[in-house]
């Protein structure tokens, strides 16, 4: 039975648009083609579609436009671009816009069905509103997600309109953010939540053991291989395959993966059974995965395959406003975990650690909490409790109290400690700190940016 979407093709190679609009009448409500870009421009402002299939030149409009306008009517509308013209810069410039997925012509019909199949599929279930789970006073948008801040609310946003359905997910960020978290958060919130979630660092294996791992292998495939085992994608089957940093996958086993993500079925090393499975992929890395297709070390079609939807985790750093939760939430899991009396961390100390500029991000920070709870003996945590690496006034405490000086300490570092202590006493106050210093207000911002501080 054909699903209730509607879809317009726009080409102004009439026969080709007609042929697309053909082969797609099975898997929708309709599908309509139109061969001229103020033709397209006009229906779409007439009456809503589900997907869009355009031509990127068009003689006097092209298919950046058509896009943007159907976006602009309504943002859930997917758009697949097509073009004889394939290019690096075109891609880019497809996925900033939106493009759900970027086909070089001739179109292979067989790959576009396959792509309508999976819009249509996810349309279907995304009607169905995804389950969220009620936390306490809203601390949580996600089972084990945390996150106030503005970076983090849009995130969180996109991840309550894609976890109930099965499109794939693409979680780009900085080592340390939480991207494996998120992925969970996912898949305890889609309708794969009672079946498998299975991680695997695409970065920790040799090319043969990550193939294995994830395909499966058979008794005697290489040596070592005692007995049979199911891959990951078999043990995933009806749920949810994790690939962490998918960015340091070697090319060989990107075109391997990619075989599997288009056509659902695997077939184990050293064996000639192929096994249809139905997986559910969520990706993360910490690479600019375009920057590693312009130097030919990520397939570009891949990277189409994993995108469905993307999102960038901010750093630490950039959701400061997040610390305190964190901060609190770490500190009760670390008592809890080594049965120690301390509840809560102070003001002072939580502010030295939103002015920390962690390079390791929110697994550094837990890393901290947890070694000062394990070392504290009072019931909160404070500013002595702080090791030294994270708070500069206990790291230049020392060398003043040997001889009364400041022997040994770097002009920079004195510097830097002079602004975060007098931004604290003013408030943050730009002007008024930049007066007590000595120094312009410019020349402030200038150093505030240079020492990574946070206020």
């Amino acid at each position: 039975m054909p699903n209730d979407a509607v879809i317009l093709i726009v080409d102004d190679e009439k026969k080709h648009a007609d042929g697309i609009a053909e082969s797609l009448e099975k898997l929708c409500k309709k599908a309509m083609a139109v061969y001229s870009g103020p033709d397209a421009l006009e229906l779409i402002a007439e009456q809503d579609f589900d997907i869009i299939i355009t031509g990127l030149r068009l003689g006097d409009t092209d298919g950046m436009q058509i896009m943007q306008a159907a976006k602009n009517k309504n943002p859930d509308v997917n758009v697949i671009l097509m073009t004889a013209y394939a290019s690096i810069e075109n891609c880019k410039e497809a996925l900033r816009g939106g493009a759900y997925d970027y086909l070089v012509k001739p179109i292979d019909i067989d790959q576009l069905r396959k792509i309508i199949q999976q819009l249509t599929t996810q349309k279907q279930k995304s009607d169905k509103p995804a389950k969220i789970v009620p936390r306490k006073g809203q601390e949580f948008a996600f089972d084990g997600v945390k996150g106030n801040s503005s970076a983090m609310k849009g995130i969180l946003e996109v991840l309550r309109r894609v976890a109930a359905t099965d499109i794939s997910v693409l979680i780009e960020g900085q080592s340390g953010t939480g991207k494996e978290l998120l992925a969970k958060a996912v898949h305890d919130n889609s309708l794969r939540k009672d079946k498998p979630f299975k991680p695997i660092n695409c970065a920790g294996l040799a090319e043969t053991l990550l193939e294995s791992e994830l395909f499966g292998h058979v008794k005697g495939a290489f040596s070592g291989a005692v007995s049979d085992r199911k891959g990951l994608f078999e043990i995933a089957d009806k749920g949810t395959l994790f690939l962490d940093e998918i960015g340091d996958m070697p090319l060989n086993m990107q075109a391997k993966l990619l075989r599997v993500l288009e056509d659902g079925i695997v077939v184990p090393v050293g064996s000639n059974k192929s096994r249809v499975v139905d997986v559910r992929i969520i990706s993360a890395t910490n690479h600019d995965l375009i920057s590693l297709i312009e130097k030919k070390k990520f397939r570009q079609d891949l990277y189409f395959r994993i995108k469905g939807v993307s999102i960038t985790v901010p750093s630490l750093q950039q959701r400061v406003d997040d610390i305190p939760l964190f901060a609190d939430f770490f500190t009760r899991q670390a008592a809890n975990e080594v049965g120690s009396d301390v509840k809560t961390i102070t003001q002072p100390a939580l502010k030295i650690l939103q002015n920390y500029s962690w390079p390791g991000n929110i697994r550094q920070l837990r890393n901290v909490i947890r070694t000062m709870v394990v070392m504290c003996d009072r019931d909160r945590l404070d500013l002595q409790d702080i090791p030294p690496e994270i708070n500069m006034t206990r790291r230049l405490a020392p060398a003043a109290a040997q001889k009364n000086s400041l022997a040994g300490v770097s002009l920079g570092q004195l510097e830097k400690q002079a602004i975060i202590d007098t931004l604290a006493k003013t408030d943050n106050n730009r002007e008024k700190a930049a007066k007590i210093l000595g120094i312009g207000e410019r020349t402030l911002y200038r150093k505030i940016k240079e020492y990574g501080l946070n206020v």
